[in-house]
């Protein structure tokens, strides 16, 4: 099971479980599945374009390969930024107590780039943040589910539902105006009647 997501609010520590939502929970799902003629269950695999190894599911999760078909764990792997540097690994925030900024703006909510949400089972609940979820407010946090070289922003809010963390990347879209605006000149070519239709000709 992971970790609980653990947040401070004023000086006061508040956790929560965590739990995936996806389009599962929401809807269900329907699954086709192809059985063997014995009637059990194919596993889907691939093959590589050289034909020379089987890729099964979950197998592509541990690692990749190069250029030259050499296989890489992830362990092995750094971050590099756009101008070639070596980016420092940013640590798991599951466990560890992650100060809350707000409440936020809204906008700062509708301009996040949702990647995933999950939703939060308190373990401790500050009242007075309780409260203040319940009324609508939104209070930004750090969030990184497993070490990596992609920290991401996540958002605590809540509904009559339950509470939840929105997790992903601010996406905020530049504002463009129109340095001059276009105007449309009429410009008389004076008549022309030889495109005109002689009714009298039908």
């Amino acid at each position: 099971m992971a970790k609980p997501i653990i947040v401070n609010w004023k000086g006061v520590q508040s956790s929560f479980k965590i739990g995936k939502l996806d389009r599962t929970k929401l809807y269900g799902k329907r699954q086709r599945q192809v059985l063997d003629p014995e009637g059990e269950r194919c596993e889907r695999a691939e093959l590589t374009r050289d034909g020379a190894l089987l890729i099964r599911t979950g197998m592509t999760a541990q690692g990749y390969f190069d250029g030259q078909g050499t296989w890489v764990a992830n362990r092995e792997l750094v971050g590099i930024d756009e101008k070639g540097e070596t980016l420092a690994k940013v640590g798991s925030t599951l466990g560890a107590e992650e100060p809350l900024e707000g409440p936020v703006n809204p906008s700062d909510v509708l301009d996040l780039a949702v990647r995933s949400v999950y939703i939060l089972t308190p373990e401790g609940l500050d009242p007075d943040l309780q409260k203040r979820l319940l009324a609508g407010e939104a209070f930004r946090f750090a969030f990184n589910y497993r070490a990596d070289f992609n920290a991401e922003t996540a958002f605590l809010v809540a509904n009559k539902s339950g509470f939840f963390a929105l997790v992903g990347q601010p996406a905020e879209a530049p504002w463009q105006e129109l340095e001059s605006v276009a105007t449309e000149t009429f410009v008389d070519e004076g008549d022309d009647d030889d495109d005109d239709l002689d009714f009298e000709m039908f």
